[in-house]
């Protein structure tokens, strides 16, 4: 694996399986303006997930293995976030379903994953800082992403879980409607984030579930 992230991904069950299918394309749903497929291109590449610490190349020395172990040591530490459900909202452009009532907690989840995965990975490249655009990013969170390798991280943290790429305003309103409709029966309520999910990015760019370490701290 050339990069790691901790995530976060439903358990195996309703939510999971409608996800899985929207993402994978395979259901071309009424009042979709284009075809599934054609607007889930980037989040299908990173899988059904929210992110708690972002892709990162490990440091030298450190492997898989090193990784798994850290992760797991802080899911040992740390507690369930509960939040009262999940909405689909728009972001900047692209569809995400958002949690509810669980601002604090989530900000305080993602800041001990970030503070206790930094050590592991590699600093970033020029290449990599370039990505980011920093002379378009606030002063913050340029801050952060010298730091912490990641603009959105710290108090500048939204956990959100990507439906689509980013659409058209002429088309987002109708996707929006679409995704309430499809997702309804199955979001749970209330919606927790039990587990940090270590991902590994493969050669080809897809990311793969690795582990599952439960958070009973």
């Amino acid at each position: 694996m050339k990069r790691y992230a901790v995530y976060y991904a439903p358990r195996a069950g309703g939510f999971a399986d409608r996800a899985g299918k929207w993402l994978a394309g395979g259901v071309d749903l009424p009042g979709l303006p284009r075809p599934a497929a054609e607007i889930t291109g980037e989040p299908r590449r990173y899988g059904f997930h929210g992110t708690i610490r972002a892709p990162f190349r490990p440091s030298e020395g450190v492997d898989g293995v090193a990784i798994n172990e850290v992760v797991a040591g802080l899911a040992a530490k740390l507690a369930p976030v509960v939040c009262e459900g999940l909405a689909v909202e728009n972001l900047h452009g692209f569809l995400a379903l958002t949690p509810l009532g669980c601002e604090a907690a989530l900000l305080e989840l993602g800041a001990a994953v970030v503070e206790g995965t930094n050590e592991l990975r590699a600093p970033l490249t020029e290449a990599e800082i370039a990505r980011r655009r920093p002379d378009r990013l606030p002063a913050r969170q340029r801050v952060l992403l010298d730091h912490w390798g990641y603009p959105h991280v710290m108090d500048e943290f939204r956990f959100h879980l990507t439906l689509t790429d980013r659409l058209p305003d002429t088309e987002a309103g109708a996707v929006r409607a679409v995704l309430d409709a499809w997702f309804a029966p199955v979001l749970p309520r209330p919606f927790v984030i039990e587990d940090l999910c270590l991902f590994g990015e493969d050669a080809s760019g897809e990311f793969h579930l690795l582990h599952r370490h439960a958070l009973t701290g």
